[in-house]
């Protein structure tokens, strides 16, 4: 169906956990690691590079990925960052979902 998106985030009981000295945003489910989203950020300009979207082969092709990443995109909306994209999957997603596109620097 040209047009058509799915829904962002599908599953219930996600939670996103930031760990600023790693550079990552981990995503949960309840107990359960789903995967994470690595970064890293320019300490003068404070612009995030979104470097790569991993996500547990056991959870592959069920949504994960597409909530772990508008979970990260909210997060850095919401801190008024900018952000650079290095992952293939986020530039997809970017592609998809032209709503995030004001957070992207050219």
């Amino acid at each position: 169906m040209p047009g058509w998106r799915p829904e962002k985030i599908v599953h219930e009981g996600l939670r996103l956990e930031h760990d600023a000295d790693r550079g990552r945003y981990a995503l949960w489910q309840g107990e359960e690691f789903i995967g994470f989203l690595g970064y890293s950020t320019d300490p003068q300009s404070g612009i995030v590079t979104l470097q790569h979207t991993i996500i547990d082969e056991a959870h592959g092709r069920h949504g994960y990925a597409r909530a772990l990443v508008t979970l990260v995109l909210d997060e850095l909306r919401a801190a008024r960052r900018r952000v650079i994209v290095e992952c293939s999957y986020i530039q997809d997603y970017l592609d998809r979902y032209p709503e995030y596109q004001d957070l992207v620097l050219e």
